[in-house]
């Protein structure tokens, strides 16, 4: 199933935020509660999407994700605190001059980290989900305390760059500038994600691979290759939504990978185990509902997202859009 051909999950985004609208006080704050739910979900997407497309291609349960979130939100912090001139200033090409390098190195290492995953930790135990789970969560365990030893245990500030902070009035409602860009760049990631898988080779054999590996391997392509690079590519995109995350709550701590790694597995499962589409509509209906139901009734905030996967699966067992595998 696909996004083009089956739109009830798309119709089921639409209802919840027409249904919160009589729950507001205002037009305003349904507005900016909206636009924050839909740049947490970007956010989340951004994290979960790699996981996700590992998991499809290679059947992998690799606990170890929130590491390279944490790797990439530290190298990116890394960046803008040593250019804190460019990040202070009121110009949009002085902060870019110092948020690109950022992003970049958090892509880098993260991707980095990624590469020795796969080839020490995660090759040698291919096809056996329990050994993955110990043997990932194990190496999540071993980066954190990695994470203390070259930054330090403390809490580290991160505060935005100048032209990133302050909220953009549309009428009455407040949107936060960074929430805005949140949008864009979720919106840019599933947009590439979605050209490469559907209109490009690499993304063929990508979704043959899918579906059946065998077939592939016979066809002559090297698909252990083709592992590797999506397996750096998801940890790369952790390492971007990392730094989007540290720069969202302007802190970052060791453990802050292995706090969103239940959201990110919900929105996996929500969406469909292996589907980036699924994952991308996952992700945007935890982020809307969390923030609707944290601003209606804070105390029930905790448990709506496993509550939305309990009605999910009710609904659809595989997911909202689950793999053809």
């Amino acid at each position: 199933m696909s996004l083009r051909s089956d739109w009830l999950p798309l119709a089921l985004l639409a209802a919840i935020a027409i249904a919160a609208l009589p729950l507001m006080p205002s037009a305003p704050t349904w507005i900016t509660l909206t636009i924050a739910g839909l740049a947490m979900g970007m956010m989340i997407f951004i994290m979960a999407s790699g996981l996700t497309l590992v998991f499809g291609l290679m059947d992998v349960m690799n606990f170890a994700h929130g590491a390279f979130i944490s790797v990439g939100a530290y190298a990116g912090a890394s960046v803008l605190l040593t250019m804190k001139s460019a990040t202070r200033a009121s110009s949009l090409a002085s902060n870019l001059a110092a948020i690109v390098p950022a992003v970049l190195a958090a892509m880098a290492l993260a991707g980095a980290l990624g590469w020795f995953f796969e080839r020490v930790v995660v090759r040698p135990v291919y096809g056996d989900h329990l050994k993955q789970i110990l043997v990932t969560t194990g190496g999540l365990i071993v980066c954190e305390e990695l994470i203390h030893v070259v930054w330090g245990p403390d809490l580290i500030a991160l505060p935005r760059p100048a032209t990133l902070t302050g909220s953009v009035l549309f009428g009455d409602a407040a949107v936060e500038r960074y929430r805005m860009l949140a949008v864009f760049v979720g919106l840019g990631v599933f947009a590439a994600m979605w050209l490469v898988l559907n209109r490009t080779k690499i993304g063929l054999l990508i979704r043959a691979g899918v579906e059946n590996t065998e077939m592939v391997e016979a066809l002559g392509y090297r698909i252990r290759r083709i592992f590797v690079a999506v397996f750096i590519t998801g940890s790369a995109l952790a390492g971007l939504g990392g730094i989007m995350w540290a720069m969202y709550q302007e802190s970052l701590t060791a453990a802050m990978g292995m706090q969103v790694m239940v959201v990110i597995f919900i929105v996996i499962i929500i969406g469909g185990l292996g589907s980036v589409g699924g994952c991308f509509v996952g992700a945007l209906l935890v982020g809307l509902l969390a923030n609707y139901i944290g601003y209606v009734a804070p105390k029930l905030a905790l448990g709506s997202n496993i509550l939305l996967m309990v009605l999910i699966l009710l609904w659809r067992p595989r997911g909202l859009y689950p793999a053809g595998k």
